[in-house]
């Protein structure tokens, strides 16, 4: 986009090496001022500035305002060689599954589609998947110790993701309320999911850990919001809607 520059007389500062073009000054409040030629400016700084601008607009829209960007108000690694990275993950997070699903449709307004608990490069952090109200898949990356927005872009749509939009547009139970049942009886929710894969119907799949660093895998129904216990690590995932 070409941009019509006004410079003033201060702009004699800004002189640098480059194109140039005439400056024009702007009339001051008494009339005084007109327009000269002859004073040479560099155009490439604000071209410069102009792309960079023009440039960033994708990356300031993708994680957008108020200092988004940064790193999780806690620190954690991502691996942990005693396996019990959940338990840590859990036990660590300030902000809990219902919470996050608030805050990330503060961020997206939309629909929930899941929800995980993970300790990434920008510390601990919950990942969402929002359907928004725009229709596009957004992942929302907040900080898991005050749920601010670290980052969020709009993802690529799978081929079979159509199924999984009505599925999630006909549930009656949201994720938050999914995560709300299974914490109930079973701990702290670290992972909450619309699952459509090998199922005869979507199902809320939520992963919650208990004091003692116990795991489980819980299947909430989106229409009724009954909790069932899945099959055990291993089994067939059919046997888990039994």
């Amino acid at each position: 986009m070409k941009r019509h520059l006004v410079i003033a007389t201060a702009a004699a500062a800004t002189l640098v090496a480059g194109g140039t073009v005439t400056a024009v000054a702007v009339s001051n409040n008494d009339g005084a001022g007109s327009a000269r030629s002859g004073a040479q400016i560099s155009a490439q700084p604000a071209a410069r500035n102009s792309g960079a601008q023009g440039a960033g607009t994708e990356g300031a829209g993708a994680q957008g305002a108020g200092g988004q960007g940064g790193k999780s108000s806690i620190r954690m690694q991502d691996h942990d060689a005693s396996d019990r990275e959940d338990i840590r993950e859990a036990n660590a997070a300030k902000v809990t599954a219902p919470d996050a699903a608030a805050a990330a449709l503060k961020a997206v307004p939309g629909t929930v589609a899941g929800l995980d608990l993970d300790a990434d490069r920008p510390g601990l952090v919950w990942d969402a998947d929002v359907l928004g109200k725009d229709g596009k898949w957004h992942e929302i990356t907040l900080d898991a110790g005050t749920a601010r927005v670290l980052n969020q872009h709009i993802e690529h749509e799978d081929d079979d993701s159509g199924q999984l939009r009505r599925e999630l547009k006909a549930a009656k139970t949201d994720a938050s309320a999914a995560a709300r049942t299974a914490a109930a009886s079973y701990g702290t929710v670290t992972s909450v999911e619309l699952d459509d894969d090998h199922r005869a119907k979507a199902v809320w799949e939520v992963e919650t850990v208990t004091k003692d660093g116990k795991e489980h895998k819980l299947l909430v129904d989106p229409q009724s919001g009954t909790l069932s216990v899945a099959a055990a690590h291993g089994a067939d995932d059919d046997g888990a809607d039994d």
